[in-house]
């Protein structure tokens, strides 16, 4: 509501409901519109129809409902429609653990939907950067038109702690960039030398087309390889190419350290016992939480595997990121997964006997 959302679709499913319950009560209230759609793949249709009147749009949903989104997350990428999805992240595969923690949904994040794009994705640690990281999902949103994925966990959607919310003449919202061209000079997909093209929204007077297919400047379909790698690198490269801009971690300890732990998430909290555990044995060991966990911090990874021993990777999933940790590293540092089928948290022991362990 503070990043300026004023439609919001969706389906109850736990661990997530709560969001929608309370957008329901509030919006009244503020003249937005919350629909409760007949199923999660509905939802996300609505939130890409309702995206293009130019309102900003949320959907909010866990793993099995994700999974049915995934479909309409690719078209939103396709016709570049700037929305936000939050996903409460439970135990799975399928219905799994309903009620109870998992962050097995990272990998899917990235390429649940078929095809080559690029996304961006989120993940607080507490309930303060839920509030912060979804107001900075929207503006990420507006600023690419790319959908935008908010990955947290239900250890963090179920937390009370403090949030501070500020002045509202406080907060930086990003609005939706309209073009200034009148109708007869306007192409709904023309960069205009910019990351993403100019918006004009659905019964503004503007006659334009937009489709999931391969498409021209124009919006209209063209079958060919030629428009095929313009309109898909394009999807791409205005992630790719921004990524320094768009990345965000937070570093600790790592200067002179023999480890680094690598987390996201509620796992992020617990690592940090296992780092002071560890240190109390004498291992130099330093931490790296990820807030942008798509576009992945390739650079930064590889600039600190160059002097560790190995990156430490606890997970409450068999083992998804520590993919892409082991891919940055290319063998300069070993990447050690310490991973956690989900129902709960890890035992900061285990993350400990790891670190002491990849420090030998």
């Amino acid at each position: 509501m503070a990043a300026g959302c004023r439609f919001v679709a969706g389906y109850p499913i736990t661990p997530s409901t709560e969001v929608v319950e309370r957008i329901a009560r509030r919006f009244p209230m503020m003249g937005g519109i919350f629909i409760q759609m007949e199923d999660e793949l509905a939802s996300m249709a609505a939130v890409v129809g309702a995206s293009w009147t130019g309102t900003k749009s949320m959907t909010v949903t866990s793993g099995p409902g994700f999974s049915l989104m995934m479909e309409n997350i690719g078209l939103a990428a396709m016709m570049e429609t700037p929305c936000v999805v939050v996903n409460v992240q439970r135990g799975g595969p399928s219905t799994g653990l309903p009620t109870m923690v998992g962050q097995a949904d990272m990998m899917q994040a990235r390429w649940g939907s078929h095809g080559d794009y690029s996304i961006i994705a989120l993940s607080p640690c507490s309930p303060q950067e839920a509030f912060d990281l979804t107001v900075d999902a929207f503006n990420l949103a507006e600023t690419y038109r790319v959908p935008v994925l908010m990955m947290m966990d239900e250890c963090v959607g179920h937390m009370t702690e403090k949030v501070i919310i500020p002045p509202a003449d406080q907060i930086e919202v990003v609005p939706r960039k309209l073009t200034a061209k009148p109708p007869e000079e306007f192409l709904p997909y023309q960069l205009n030398g910019g990351s993403a093209p100019e918006f004009a929204r659905a019964g503004d007077g503007y006659r334009f087309h937009t489709t999931g297919l391969t498409h021209d400047e124009r919006g209209y379909p063209v079958m060919s390889a030629e428009c095929q790698e313009q309109c898909v690198r394009h999807l791409i490269d205005k992630i790719k190419l921004n990524a320094d801009k768009i990345v965000r971690f937070e570093e600790e300890g790592t200067d002179g350290a023999d480890v680094v732990v690598v987390s996201y998430g509620i796992t992020s909290r617990v690592a940090r016992m296992g780092i002071e555990l560890a240190r109390q044995r004498g291992v130099k060991v330093g931490a790296l939480r990820l807030v942008v966990v798509w576009p992945f911090p390739e650079k930064r990874v590889r600039e600190l595997s160059q002097d560790i021993k190995a990156f430490v990777v606890p997970e409450i999933n068999n083992g998804q990121i520590v993919l892409e940790v082991e891919r940055c590293a290319a063998g300069k540092a070993a990447a050690i997964l310490v991973p956690h089928m989900g129902g709960g948290v890890h035992d900061p022991n285990a993350v400990c006997a790891a670190i002491v362990e990849a420090a030998r």
